[in-house]
């Protein structure tokens, strides 16, 4: 089932059949999700040469290329969809630049291995610790990322991921359950079982995020 909206399928139909207007709407409506994403995934390694506004406008024209193919047979939610083009447009860039080469872990933990490209705690702990802090507090940040990168360490993989899809990423009960392959039922219960693991995790860390 692609369990699009009414008001998507619409969209995707004069889409399909040139209105160029639809497409520029549909983009628009998912784009920021879709930025978060591919931030939030692209390897470090990477920032300085890869532009993410680059890999949106690679996927988009991929998918503007296999638009007639998804809507004769949808067997995603058009988001998602979008979402799996991304992320292969970020893998091969990475096969391209990386190779065969591993992440540096160190300290890094992967969230979840899965058809995406691979992230860390690292990357996760940086994002949701980006909305924390303001850049004149760069030595605090600094002391809050190691904090929260060990508390994400500690967490099971999957209860990362959940984390990264649920809480950055902005995706639905729905959404995420389809990406990780578990029931809907699951998938809530994980998220807000990782919360409470999170927090409790952070509460045994001398200091927390709490402010000084």
């Amino acid at each position: 089932m692609n369990e699009n909206s009414t008001v998507t399928d619409d969209l995707l139909q004069r889409a399909a059949h040139g209105d160029q207007a639809s497409w520029g709407k549909l983009l628009t409506r998912h784009g920021e999700r879709l930025r978060r994403m591919v931030v939030l995934r692209l390897d470090p390694r990477l920032q300085g040469r890869v532009d993410p506004a680059d890999v949106l406008q690679d996927a988009n024209l991929e998918a503007s290329r296999r638009l007639a193919e998804y809507v004769r047979k949808p067997t995603m939610p058009f988001y998602l969809w979008l979402r799996f083009l991304a992320g292969q447009r970020l893998l091969a860039l990475e096969r391209h630049h990386l190779g065969a080469q591993r992440r540096s872990v160190g300290r890094e933990v992967s969230l979840y291995r899965g058809p995406m490209p691979e992230t860390s705690s690292a990357a996760l702990a940086a994002q949701l610790l980006g909305r924390l802090t303001t850049p004149s507090q760069a030595a605090i940040r600094a002391e809050r990322k190691v904090i929260l990168q060990e508390a994400l360490n500690q967490m099971d993989p999957l209860d990362r991921e959940i984390l990264a899809l649920r809480h950055f990423e902005q995706l639905s009960n729905a959404e995420t359950a389809r990406e990780l392959g578990i029931q809907e039922s699951a998938a809530s219960k994980r998220y807000l079982r990782a919360l409470v693991r999170l927090k409790e995790i952070l509460g045994r860390q001398s200091g927390g995020l709490q402010e000084g």
